[in-house]
């Protein structure tokens, strides 16, 4: 299915180098903030007080926020749990005060705002808690990148499991980038929306790579950069449709999700969007300056081509 079909190649890859130095930049730019500013972690990381609140009637998120956020305790996540009635609340623990302290307090603000207000369960999740889930996470985030280019090497070729890594890497530390820079909480949520834009990633890579790999079968008397621009024009339509039509889905969560979805929406907005720039730049850039040539792809059938027993196999091109 294609929404329209382009005749001539784009040439892609004569702009390759401008905009890898652009990416270049933005990764530096990416890790200085990560460094000098740090990500802003949220409760499940860095430990604070866990309740939950039972209403009669269904709970009002928004007036439950501002309740607590009254308190003069910032970063509070407010969500459903269970049913409409039940609400879960995480906030970090306050400095010159204990979790017991913090919780009484916003028991009696919750009450005093509604008389239905009853505190289920209270419970403090301590640091030790937060540094196993944090290198759960990147326990996790090293399986899926060894994973992609285990798949990669075998299915293609070295080269491109290489250039697809550095670019699926280049995305994730943009958006760590995006995170640290503006002090956006990252939470859970957000660590599996990173985990998600990694696969999504190197979907887009693949659809390329497998493509140019067509191409050198297809095209014979067609250089690198001429196979690579044509793999990319051609695959431009169906780029247009998966990913915006994923897109347009993130976005509605994004708009209409409310508070709890917010962070993990925008983290997969920002991976998407990017994930289409270095799957065309970056990947498809860093494969050809690794030298891909079509005896790369398909050396079985080169070798046969080029059979020594065969008069006529060095004048084949």
């Amino acid at each position: 299915m294609e929404f329209f079909k382009i005749r001539r190649d784009i040439p892609f890859m004569r702009h390759a180098l401008v905009f890898n130095a652009i990416s270049a930049l933005t990764f530096v730019a990416a890790v200085f903030f990560l460094f000098s500013r740090g990500l802003h972690l949220s409760v499940e990381f860095t430990g604070g007080t866990l309740m939950e609140v039972n209403y009669a009637q269904a709970a009002d998120l928004n007036a439950i926020r501002n309740v607590v956020g009254g308190l003069g305790i910032s970063d509070v996540q407010v969500q459903n749990f269970g049913t409409a009635q039940d609400v879960l609340i995480r906030m970090p623990v306050q400095k010159g005060s204990n979790s017991a302290q913090q919780s009484d307090r916003v028991a009696s603000a919750l009450k005093a705002s509604d008389a239905s207000a009853s505190v289920r369960r209270t419970e403090f999740v301590g640091p030790q808690v937060g540094d196993e889930l944090a290198a759960d996470g990147l326990k996790a985030l090293a399986c899926v990148v060894a994973g992609i280019m285990i798949y990669l090497a075998i299915r293609f070729e070295w080269k491109f499991a290489v250039a697809a890594i550095i670019a699926n890497m280049h995305d994730v530390i943009i958006i760590l980038g995006f995170f640290a820079f503006f002090q956006w909480e990252f939470s859970l949520p957000v660590l599996a929306a990173v985990l998600a834009v990694l696969g999504y990633s190197v979907n887009e890579s693949v659809v390329i790579f497998d493509r140019i790999r067509e191409n050198f079968r297809r095209y014979r008397k067609m250089n690198t950069v001429a196979v690579i621009d044509n793999a990319i024009t051609s695959t431009i339509s169906r780029t247009i449709i998966t990913h915006g039509s994923t897109q347009l889905m993130v976005l509605s969560m994004l708009l209409f999700g409310g508070a709890t979805l917010h962070y993990f929406a925008l983290a997969l907005t920002i991976g998407i969007l990017f994930g289409i720039y270095s799957s065309v730049f970056v990947a498809a850039a860093i494969a050809m300056w690794l030298g891909i040539q079509r005896e790369d792809l398909i050396k079985a059938t080169a070798k046969k081509e080029e059979d020594p027993s065969d008069p006529n196999a060095g004048a084949r091109v």
